[in-house]
């Protein structure tokens, strides 16, 4: 159950740096709307991980939820922010997610 939570503490990391892009392609009121969603899904991120934590080797957990949010935000700005697409950002990107799963296998 604990991966699991961790899984979802990663995608809120996701949510809260793609409100931080969203609120810089913004201004006004609704630069502040993006700012605010940012600060609930890092806290709703953080208190997650804390969780998950609990039960779950720091260094793993850890690993993972930052794994997920640098795969999952990479590709938000691929799909979302036209970030530019290379062979060698695409490769990493995988090299990442089997990092991120290697470590989940080994992890007791």
């Amino acid at each position: 159950m604990n991966w699991i939570i961790l899984i979802i503490a990663g995608i809120f990391e996701v949510a809260f740096a793609s409100c931080l892009g969203k609120a810089k392609e913004t201004s006004g009121s609704e630069m502040y709307y993006w700012y605010a969603g940012f600060l609930v899904t890092m806290t709703i991120s953080m208190l997650l991980l804390i969780k998950a934590t609990q039960t779950l080797p720091i260094g793993t957990a850890y690993a993972v939820w930052t794994g997920i949010g640098a795969v999952g935000t990479a590709l938000m700005g691929i799909f979302f922010f036209k970030d530019p697409v290379s062979f060698w950002r695409i490769f990493f990107i995988v090299t990442l997610i089997g990092s991120v799963v290697g470590l989940k296998s080994v992890s007791h």
